[in-house]
């Protein structure tokens, strides 16, 4: 079989650059996204691009391992001893990685009105996203929803992490907060609620009715993105909320 070396070989509906154009970013797979920044391909069987970037994933992905978080943390050396891959193509891969991990960390102001998950996701990025253990934090607010600062209460292992309604609340008002957000990581990636997480979220929300302080969301973060407790579940509907 012959392979197209180049991504502008491609049939152009299969080119992984349009198909960025039409379907936005999310619509492609990993692979494609990396045959984005190699730009040709070759290595093992004259592979093309977007198979180039398949054989990456296939490589670091070996013996079980997390192919997408060993390209997180993958280093130019080990991209150069994969075949295809010489200097030019594995700093490019880096630099995109590099420049990836800038934005997801990139910390809100202080002051800024949180008015999205997003937003809150953004200011926990650093301390909960791409943690190998689970940790558990909270966003301080004030009264108009201003960022007041994060902090993470609890570290626990790579699966579990424990957090008490009283070590929570004691740091918001410890730090004169009168909203506020929580929020953990899933070392694993899944954003799936445990029912754990419901438990405790349930509990949250008694006693933020008790004691005045409103927690506008909880939020679960893993592999670059999270989800608001809030948005899909009804939780705060069992609840009084200011």
């Amino acid at each position: 079989m012959t392979y197209s070396l180049r991504v502008a070989d491609l049939p152009t509906e299969e080119r992984p650059r349009e198909r960025l154009l039409t379907h936005g970013a999310k619509g492609l797979a990993t692979a494609e996204l990396i045959a984005i920044l190699l730009g040709t391909g070759q290595g093992p069987g004259k592979l093309s691009a977007v198979g180039l970037g398949q054989f990456i994933l296939q490589t670091l992905g070996e013996h079980g391992r997390d192919s997408l978080g060993m390209l997180r943390d993958v280093s130019a050396q080990e991209l150069m001893a994969i075949p295809g891959v010489g200097p030019a193509k594995a700093t490019t891969v880096l630099a995109a990685l590099e420049l990836g991990k800038r934005v997801l960390q990139a910390r809100p102001p202080e002051k800024t009105v949180v008015d999205d998950p997003a937003v809150a996701a953004a200011a926990l990025s650093h301390e909960l996203m791409w943690q190998s253990q689970e940790r558990f934090a909270v966003v301080l607010l004030d009264i108009k929803h201003r960022l007041l600062g994060t902090k993470v209460i609890t570290i626990g292992t790579a699966t579990e992490t424990l957090a008490h309604p009283r070590d929570i609340f004691r740091e918001v008002i410890r730090h004169g907060a009168t909203r506020c957000i929580i929020a953990h990581n899933h070392p694993s990636g899944s954003l799936d609620p445990s029912p754990e997480d419901i438990t405790l979220t349930r509990q949250l929300l008694q006693g933020a009715t008790l004691l005045n302080i409103p927690i506008l969301d909880h939020l679960i973060l893993g592999n670059g993105d999270y989800r608001s407790l809030r948005q899909s579940t009804t939780l705060w509907q069992e609840q009084p909320q200011e």
